[in-house]
C-alpha cells in the first residue's frame, strides 16, 4: 500500500525569471504606428525620468510582457503593454537586457501602462475575471495610471488605481490627463512623426509644455542658433551704417 504524496515535502520548482520565459507570443504588432509612437514616449520623457532617477533605477518596456502568473504555455500568463514604465527597479538584471517584467522575482508594479488600440477597443476594456485586459491591468498587474489610445479616433482614456479600482480621470483644460506623481501631462498631439501625419500620444509637462524629442531639441537649439545669427549679422550692419553717416560728418568713430 503506497501513500499520498505529503505536498509539505514535495521539491519545489523554483519560479522561472526572465531569462526563462518567452519574450514574445509570436504574434505581429498589429500596424506601422504602434512602434514609432513608443519610441516618440520614451525619447520625450527620457530626460524627465533621467531628472527622477539620477541613479538609473527605472526600466521602460515596449510591447514587452509582464508575466503575472505561471500558464502553460507561459505566455498565456503574461500581458503585453505597448507601453509601459517601473520605477525604482534596476534597467539591466545580473547584467542581462530585460527580455520581460516578472512580478513574482521583482513585485513593483509600473507607474504607468498604455495599449495602443487597433480594433475597436473592447480588448483592452475587457473586464472579464482572469481573462480581460482591463481585469488583469486593475486586480493583478496595479499599474497606478493605465491609459487606452486610438489613433483611429484620436483619443485616449487614461484611468488611475484608486481604491483598487480604475476611475477615468477627467481632462484639464488643455485637455489632457495630468499624472502629477511623475510631474507630466498625457494628450493627443496632431502632427508629422517618423513621416506619419497623425494624432500621436505625448507628454506635456504641468505648464502645458510639450516634451520633445531629442531630434526636436536638436532643431530647436539650431533655430535659437540661426536666430542669434541673424540678430548679431543685423547688429553688424547697423554699426557699419552708423560709422559710415558719423565718417560723412567727418568724425572718425573710436575703435
Amino acid at each position: 500500500m503506497t501513500s499520498a504524496t505529503n505536498p509539505s515535502t514535495e521539491e519545489l520548482t523554483p519560479f522561472p525569471d526572465h531569462t526563462q520565459l518567452p519574450e514574445s507570443d509570436g504574434t505581429f504588432v498589429k500596424n506601422f504606428q504602434e512602434h514609432p509612437q513608443s519610441i516618440l514616449l520614451t525619447d520625450s520623457i527620457k530626460p524627465i525620468l533621467q531628472k527622477r532617477h539620477p541613479d538609473g533605477q527605472y526600466c521602460i518596456g515596449q510591447d514587452s510582457g509582464i508575466y503575472w502568473r505561471m500558464t502553460d504555455p507561459p505566455e498565456k500568463g503574461a500581458e503585453a503593454p505597448d507601453w509601459f514604465y517601473v520605477p525604482n527597479v534596476p534597467p539591466l538584471l545580473d547584467g542581462q537586457t530585460r527580455r520581460s517584467y516578472v512580478l513574482w522575482r521583482e513585485f513593483i508594479a509600473p507607474l504607468v501602462a498604455l495599449e495602443f488600440v487597433s480594433g475597436d477597443g473592447s480588448e483592452e476594456r475587457d473586464k472579464t475575471p482572469w481573462k480581460g485586459k482591463f481585469w488583469i491591468y486593475e486586480q493583478v498587474i496595479h499599474p497606478a495610471f493605465y491609459g487606452i489610445y486610438e489613433v483611429n479616433k484620436a483619443s485616449v482614456e487614461v484611468y488611475e488605481l484608486v481604491g483598487g479600482q480604475y476611475q477615468l480621470l477627467i481632462v484639464n483644460e488643455r485637455g489632457h490627463y495630468p499624472i502629477h506623481s511623475l510631474g507630466v501631462e498625457l494628450g493627443i498631439w496632431q502632427g508629422e512623426y517618423q513621416n506619419m501625419e497623425l494624432p500621436w500620444l505625448r507628454w506635456w509637462d504641468l505648464q502645458g509644455n510639450l516634451l520633445l524629442t531629442g531630434e526636436e531639441r536638436a532643431e530647436q537649439e539650431s533655430q535659437r542658433a540661426e536666430q542669434e545669427r541673424q540678430r548679431a549679422e543685423q547688429e553688424r550692419q547697423r554699426n557699419e551704417r552708423l560709422i559710415a553717416q558719423l565718417r560723412s560728418l567727418g568724425v572718425e568713430p573710436e575703435a
